[in-house]
């Protein structure tokens, strides 16, 4: 070790001001930093879910729209309500990126002629609204509420709110996401709208989803990361008193986050509402290091002891179990690397090569800039009143093991029934804030017309043309019947089926699926040849004529009430002839809640069993390996119960939380137990041996926590709640995981000795 500080002492200076030089180099790439917030990078290039869906965008075209929606109190039938509908509907049509738009306004109502009952005409619902008298509005809402295709739909029951929905065109995103331009030209669009109408629009859809995440992800990037630092650096001032103490150790984790962001572009990676936090849980990681580090130096330098032999005993007491740690946390973070979820695999790539690379910064640069800090200095304070803050603790520890273990333990007991009210659950809208405007928008929908939620149901008739075969639709209406009554929360359904049915109705005066084949087929000619362009059926029928296309608006609702609903249709078509599949995006991210458990679930076993084997060939002591664990289980045992009782449900935050807790908490625990048996091997008895492990690991554990719990807990004021919730948990976690180190461990360990 004594080689190794004279190395670093003799290249001081070039390492001091090359790898700072070195990072900034690299930090050029950072220009080509850019943000992704579109759904498909939540999805890897072979997922099924993925291909899937693509799959269905080529039989029925996109399903991704932007949606308008207003609330007139005195009614949507009024001159000046419908005016702008029809206003919108026009203007919408001559935006770019959009394809098609559907409107009370323009849609296709079947009728037939007073004069010529025996021909149906096919007209749009509302036909220049400027020229119409009160009586025209008065007809045409009552017809509209009492037709169920536009009930729930274009026009709420209450005939006071209206939806206008514009489909964007095939592959929008195929060159980039256009979330940002598209909500731009709508936004352009419906600002002159507003102000002259004096109503206001709600905008909802795939590209303000996708921007809402990107605006967030933007700015906790912009916001969290320097405020996370600033915190930090101003805690460590306060706890250390020198502008050195400050400065080093944040350095070190910028340092660390600068190379691994860099080194992320450079490899062709886009930030997102995840790795865009990659800077903040690099500072976890790193902050640790040095504080070890300088903590201990200058602990030795008050002390009197000169420069470079602190940073030798400093480098000699920590380089061991910060090496260890190191690992240990690369290996919580790396397990993430199991998911399927491509976000979370690139943060635990991110963070898991971050870990490594800040012990390397943390024994490389730290020590060489603190031999430049060869300034002499006074002997500010002596040994024993330095560390009064922990006088008495081996013999507290020794004394009260017993009591300690039973207070321990009755509060866990209790914090840890709070597992049996825990959910996994989550919903995509509900990862926004509730002030964030799409979530209100959502909400708004969802009380006052119909289902935010769209689940695109694909009914396989098995057989070319098997779609306009009559039992195939009967069997489609039965289902149509079931699902609704099965689930209050599906608001709408709408397909052919309502256009073949309205036409018998007009014709036949029967509300019924026809059992002719060919009958229907003239439907549905007729219906192709009278609409106008743009409004093809070609979105709710296959080229084959084999699937039908059935769309269901359904409440925002948990992801599990989601896949039940999924099962349900799957189930339900499985004991007919045919098949069904649900697609779209609602189903796609409902899918991911699989993906989410399995990731809490096998990150975590593979984070124990990880720390298990390090632990095992750290201390080489089988019969205390419980006890090695033991600290750095109960922190996410503990904090999943506690968030029982909060009623958190688990989300994808909180399952990256889990490997990153066991990660980071099990630093502690190693620092603890290396410095604790090397008192043990040096002869000293427990008391002494608890008191050596505090002195010199017992603050910088405290101001770790401290620090870390702080900067996590600013993540409170996401508006993402994955975030938010991460933060909670994680800085319960870190504040459990120290009462269980410096208490809950030495106890264990005083009890075991003395058996």
């Amino acid at each position: 070790m004594r080689r190794y500080v004279d190395i670093l002492f003799r290249l001081r200076w070039f390492i001091a001001i090359g790898v700072p030089l070195l990072v900034v180099l690299l930090s050029f790439s950072l220009k080509d930093l850019a943000f992704d917030g579109s759904y498909r990078i939540w999805f890897g290039e072979n997922s099924q879910t993925l291909k899937s869906y693509d799959r269905f965008r080529s039989d029925f075209g996109n399903d991704d729209a932007v949606t308008i929606y207003f609330k007139d109190e005195k009614g949507i039938f009024t001159k000046k309500a419908l005016s702008v509908v029809d206003e919108l509907t026009d203007k919408l049509w001559h935006l770019k990126y959009i394809e098609r738009v559907s409107s009370l306004t323009n849609y296709q109502y079947i009728h037939t002629d007073p004069k010529n009952p025996d021909d149906v005409l096919i007209d749009d619902f509302i036909e220049d609204p400027n020229t119409k008298d009160e009586q025209y509005f008065k007809k045409r809402k009552e017809i509209a509420l009492k037709d169920e295709s536009l009930l729930d739909s274009f026009i709420s029951r209450d005939g006071k709110t209206t939806m206008i929905a514009a489909r964007l065109v095939p592959n929008v995103n195929e060159d980039g996401d256009k979330s940002q331009e598209i909500m731009s030209l709508v936004t352009k669009l419906l600002e002159p709208i507003e102000k002259k109408s004096g109503y206001h629009f709600f905008v909802n859809g795939g590209p303000a989803l996708n921007k809402a995440f990107i605006d967030i992800g933007t700015r906790d990037a912009i916001v969290f990361t320097p405020l996370v630092v600033f915190v930090s650096m101003l805690l460590l001032y306060i706890l250390f008193r020198r502008v050195s103490g400050a400065l080093l150790p944040v350095g070190v984790v910028v340092l660390t986050f600068v190379t691994v962001l860099s080194v992320q572009v450079l490899l062709g990676y886009k930030l997102n509402n995840f790795t865009a936090n990659i800077p903040v849980f690099l500072v976890a990681i790193g902050i640790a290091d040095a504080l070890h580090l300088y903590s201990v130096w200058a602990m030795l330098r008050d002390e009197g002891i000169e420069n470079k032999e602190a940073v030798f005993i400093s480098l000699q007491k920590n380089i061991l179990p910060i090496f260890l740690t190191s690992v240990t946390t690369s290996i919580g973070f790396a397990t993430l690397m199991i998911s399927s979820i491509v976000p979370v695999f690139t943060l635990g790539v991110a963070t898991a090569s971050g870990a490594i690379l800040a012990f390397v910064i943390s024994v490389v640069w730290l020590p060489s800039v603190l031999l430049l800090l060869n300034r002499d200095r006074k002997k500010r304070i002596s040994k024993s009143s330095k560390n009064a803050l922990f006088k008495n603790y081996g013999s507290f520890i020794v004394s009260h093991d017993k009591k300690i273990l039973v207070i321990t333990t009755l509060i866990f007991v209790v914090m840890g029934l709070g597992l049996f009210r825990v959910k996994i659950d989550s919903n995509t809208i509900r990862y926004l804030g509730e002030d964030v405007p799409i979530r209100v928008a959502t909400e708004f929908l969802m009380n006052n017309l119909t289902g935010p939620m769209a689940y695109e149901i694909v009914a396989d008739s098995g057989r070319k043309g098997g779609a306009k075969d009559p039992k195939f639709l009967k069997t489609v209406e039965r289902f149509c019947k079931d699902y609704k009554k099965r689930f209050p929360d599906v608001r709408h359904l709408h397909s052919l089926l309502d256009v073949i049915k309205r036409f018998n109705k007009e014709l036949n005066f029967k509300d019924e699926v026809p059992n002719s084949h060919n009958l229907i087929a003239q439907y549905l000619l007729l219906y192709s040849m009278s609409i106008p362009q743009g409004m093809e059926i070609t979105d709710k029928i296959d080229f084959d004529e084999r699937k039908l296309r059935i769309t269901a608006q359904v409440n925002i609702v948990d992801t599990s009430k989601d896949l039940e609903q999924i099962r349900y249709v799957q189930k339900w078509w499985s004991k007919t002839p045919y098949s069904a599949k649900v697609e779209g995006q609602t189903a796609m991210f409902a899918f991911m809640q699989n993906d989410v458990t399995n990731t809490l679930i096998y990150s975590l076993s593979l984070a124990i069993l990880f720390v298990s084997v390090v632990m095992f060939f750290i201390f080489r002591k089988p019969k205390l390996i419980w006890i090695f664990l033991l600290p750095n289980l109960i922190p996410v045992v503990l904090v999943v119960g506690l968030m029982g009782w909060l009623d958190i449900n688990i989300d994808i935050g909180v399952a990256i939380a889990g490997a990153i807790i066991i990660g980071v908490a099990v630093d502690d625990t190693i620092h603890f137990l290396v410095k604790y048996f090397d008192a043990q091997k040096r002869g000293l008895d427990l008391k002494r041996s608890f008191d050596e492990v505090i002195r010199y690991a017992g603050r910088a554990i405290i101001f770790t926590t401290l620090i870390l719990s702080v900067s996590f807990s600013l993540f409170i004021f996401s508006d993402f709640n994955p975030n938010k919730n991460f933060g909670i948990v994680t800085a319960s976690a870190l504040i459990i995981a120290l009462i269980t180190d410096l208490f809950l461990l030495p106890a264990l360990l005083s009890l075991t000795k003395k058996i």
